[in-house]
């Protein structure tokens, strides 16, 4: 018997020699090889955020709107169209898309892909054949990337994977063995499969550093690293950059929630805008500053009503490099009337050009 086993050992180390002969030959790479380039299947403009057979990342705190940002991403691979800034061109064969949630319950995974269905513009009222959405918050790390691991080897034409919580497929964010093996395997997957892999990560409360040693394993494999943070000077707006991007360097934009809480593009986003200091004062603004963006506020009509009156301070204060939300807004409303720079007549204002500060 203690001879049969030395038998059984000495065999399956002879196995093991084997296989790794194997896989270093596999590895081998010759200047003559020909590879083809792997093809774009998301951009921001000229940037290129994502290619199959690599991973990125969208990093930001807690409520900096993240999963908002991921679901336009979604929404343009599912018509490979544009959504927000984000340009998606999935090929035929590959035009399956696998979205992971680690994090919610199933009702709000629901309202989550009813978002992306509706920033795609596509019916609510049925299934897509391009999208399967897993909600694995239940269960614990090693079953979910066992699920996950099991879902890309077997679905059909997949194309892009959303890890939204990348975190929990760990058990320790900290540790660099898990974090190792777990960012092994993303690369493992984009190779094998020839996909795109994005994940969501939170950042530091204290710095905007991913968290962990997960976090620092991604930064420096991840193809793309996004940032979304919250505006210093308007609570709901997000503001979306690049960590790191191999190509071009995309020029930040931002979005914030409309009525439908969905994500919408601020199209007069300045990226270099001034936040307002602490103890800032409307008084601080020149006369001239405050006349120009006054002069844009009411460039297309003389009068508005209230609700009219505060979107169009916010579009004029915005063209000048200030981005207020409602309540500064409503602030700033104030200050121009007590100072006579609007007056009201009735329900309606208009622009006092003759003011003085």
């Amino acid at each position: 018997m203690e001879v049969e086993g030395r038998i059984m050992e000495v065999t399956k180390d002879q196995n093991a020699e084997i296989d790794i002969i194997v896989l270093w030959e596999s590895a081998r790479l010759r200047v003559t090889d020909e590879f083809a380039e792997p093809p774009e299947v998301l951009n921001i403009g000229e940037s290129v955020i994502g290619t199959l057979g690599n991973f990125s990342a969208s990093t930001g705190k807690a409520k900096s709107k993240k999963t908002f940002n991921v679901c336009a991403i979604v929404a343009a691979a599912m018509i490979n169209g544009t959504v927000l800034r984000y340009r998606a061109r999935l090929p035929s064969s590959k035009s399956k898309i696998l979205y992971i949630d680690t994090e919610q319950s199933p009702y709000h995974c629901i309202r989550m892909m009813k978002r992306i269905l509706m920033l795609a513009k596509l019916q609510l009222d049925r299934q897509p054949e391009n999208l399967e959405f897993l909600a694995l918050r239940k269960y614990t790390p090693e079953v979910r990337i066992s699920i996950i691991e099991n879902a890309i080897y077997h679905t059909e034409d997949l194309g892009l994977l959303i890890i939204d919580g990348l975190r929990d497929l760990a058990y320790d964010i900290n540790s660099p063995s898990e974090a190792t093996i777990l960012i092994s395997k993303l690369m493992q997957w984009t190779d094998e499969r020839q996909i795109h892999i994005h994940t969501v990560l939170h950042q530091n409360k204290g710095d905007d550093n991913s968290r962990g040693h997960i976090g620092t394993e991604l930064n420096n494999k991840a193809e793309t690293v996004l940032q979304i943070a919250k505006s210093e000077f308007d609570k709901d707006m997000s503001i979306v950059s690049a960590v790191f991007v191999r190509t071009v360097e995309f020029e930040k934009f931002a979005f914030r929630i409309n009525e439908l809480s969905l994500p919408e593009l601020i199209e007069n986003y300045q990226p270099n805008q001034t936040s307002p200091r602490k103890g800032f004062d409307f008084k601080d603004i020149t006369e001239q500053k405050h006349r120009d963006a006054l002069e844009f506020a009411f460039s297309e009509e003389a009068v508005q009503n209230y609700s009219m009156l505060i979107e169009s301070l916010q579009k004029g204060y915005q063209s000048i490099g200030y981005s207020y939300g409602k309540n500064k807004a409503t602030a700033l409303k104030v200050f121009l009337i007590n100072n006579g720079m609007i007056v009201r007549e009735g329900k309606r204002y208009k622009f006092s050009p003759d003011f003085k500060c």
